[in-house]
C-alpha cells in the first residue's frame, strides 16, 4: 500500500464541515495529548484553535527545544537550471512564458558554489525545471561532484526520478531530497497543471517512498499553499509524513510551508493564505510531528520569518537566489520572487537576537572538509 492508498478515508473527507464544528473541548483535549492521531492534527488546523495559539506556541516551543535544542540550521538554493517541459499554471518556469532560460555548465557551477559557501553556508538545495534533455540524472550526479567540494550537505528538488536513479545520486553524495506535491486534491491537481509529464499526480505523489526506498537520508516534503483550500493541503502535508515515518524509520523527515509568490505570468491563487494561518499550521505539525525539521523560505518576509524562531521552525534559508546563475552573475529570470532579501549576516543577527543558533551543518560525511 502507497501513500495514495493510505489516504483514501479522507479523499471525499468533509474537511469544512468537520474544522466548523471543533470546539473548544475538541481543541484543549488535543492539546493534552502527548501523541496526537490525524483527527487531532486536523483539529488544531481548524479556525478555532486559532484561540488557542499562545497554549500551541508553548508547547511546540518546549517539542522543538527538547528535540532539536536552540538552534537553526541554515541552507541556501541553488538553482542549476530553468528549462521546463510543464505548463504548470503557478511557475514562473513555465514552458510558456517567454523566460530566458539556462543550465549551469560545470564551470559555472563551481562559481556559483564559490560564491555561496564564501558566505559560510555548508548546506545546499539544488533545484533544477522539469527537462530530462537538458537537466538529466547523469548532469546532476555530475554536478554533484563538483558541490561536495564545497558543502556538507548537499539536497536536490527536482522532477521525480525513478528509485535507480535516486540511488545513483545517493551515491554520489546526495543525502537530501526535497518535493512538493503542490497540490493533495487530484481534481484540482488537474487544473493547475496543464501540460507536460508533471500532469501525472501519481507518480509525483510516489517519489518521497521512491527516495526513502533509494537511502535519503532526510526527505522533505510541502504543498504549495495558496493552490488549494488550505486546511485540507496543510492535512494531507502532515499526513503524507506521518505515514512515512512509520515506514521509513532510518530516514529524517521535514515539512516546508511554501506560500504562493508572485512570478512571470497572472495566475491568482485559490485563496490567499495569511500569517495566523502559517503559524497556525506550524504549531500544530510541530505537535503533531514531533521529530519533522520544519523549514522556512525566503518567500516569506523578514519580519515574518523571524517572528516563527521559536515557534517550531528548525531550518531556514538566507541570502537566496531563485535565478540560474544568481549567486556569481549569469543571471536568468528568477522562479519567483524572494520576500526576504537579507544577506546571511543579517539573517544570521536575527536569529541570535531571538536567542537562537544558527548552524551551517548538522551532519558530515567521512570525507574530507568541504573547501572554500
Amino acid at each position: 500500500m502507497g501513500f495514495y492508498e493510505y489516504m483514501e478515508p479522507y479523499r471525499n473527507f468533509d474537511f469544512q464541515g468537520f474544522v466548523g464544528h471543533v470546539t473548544d473541548g475538541d481543541v484543549l483535549r488535543a492539546l493534552s495529548k502527548e501523541s496526537l492521531s490525524p483527527l487531532d492534527f486536523l483539529t488544531l488546523l481548524s479556525p478555532r484553535a486559532a484561540g488557542h495559539l499562545e497554549a500551541m506556541a508553548v508547547r511546540a516551543r518546549e517539542i522543538t527545544i527538547r528535540q532539536f535544542g536552540r538552534v537553526i540550521f541554515m541552507f541556501a538554493p541553488l538553482y542549476l537550471a530553468n528549462y521546463c517541459v510543464n505548463r504548470c499554471a503557478y511557475c514562473g518556469f513555465n514552458a510558456g512564458n517567454s523566460i530566458q532560460r539556462n543550465a549551469l555548465s560545470l564551470g559555472q557551477v563551481e562559481e556559483e558554489a564559490r560564491a555561496i559557501a564564501k558566505t559560510g553556508m555548508r548546506d545546499i538545495l539544488f533545484l533544477t525545471g522539469e527537462s530530462r534533455k537538458e537537466s538529466s540524472p547523469d548532469y546532476m550526479r555530475d554536478c554533484v561532484g563538483v558541490l561536495k567540494k564545497y558543502f556538507a550537505n548537499i539536497a536536490l528538488e527536482v522532477y521525480p526520478l525513478e528509485t535507480e536513479e535516486y540511488k545513483m545520486l545517493a551515491g554520489a553524495g546526495v543525502d537530501g531530497f526535497t518535493m512538493f506535491q503542490e497540490c493533495y486534491d487530484e481534481k484540482r491537481y488537474a487544473e493547475v497543471h496543464l501540460g507536460g509529464p508533471k500532469r501525472n499526480y501519481r507518480y509525483r505523489l510516489d517519489a518521497p517512498e521512491r527516495a526513502c526506498r533509494a537511502g535519503m537520508r532526510c526527505v522533505n516534503l510541502g504543498a504549495l499553499l495558496g493552490l488549494y483550500e488550505f486546511t485540507s493541503e496543510a492535512f494531507f502535508t502532515g499526513l503524507h509524513v506521518f505515514y512515512l515515518q512509520h515506514r521509513y524509520d532510518a530516514c529524517d523527515f521535514a515539512v516546508s510551508l511554501p506560500r504562493l509568490c508572485p512570478h512571470i505570468g497572472s495566475f491568482e491563487p485559490y485563496r490567499a493564505v495569511t500569517d495566523r494561518e502559517i503559524v497556525r499550521n506550524i504549531l500544530a505539525l510541530r505537535l503533531f510531528l514531533p521529530r519533522a525539521g520544519i523549514t522556512v523560505s525566503t518567500r516569506e518576509k523578514p519580519a515574518f520569518r523571524d517572528h516563527l524562531i521559536g515557534l517550531g521552525v528548525t531550518k531556514m534559508s538566507a541570502g537566496s537566489s531563485t535565478e540560474v546563475g544568481g549567486y556569481a552573475n549569469h543571471t536568468t529570470d528568477d522562479q519567483f520572487d524572494v520576500s526576504d532579501k537579507r544577506s546571511v549576516p543579517e539573517v544570521l543577527a536575527a536569529i541570535r537576537r531571538k536567542g537562537w543558533l544558527p548552524v551551517f551543518k548538522d551532519w558530515q560525511t567521512l570525507e574530507k572538509d568541504a573547501v572554500v
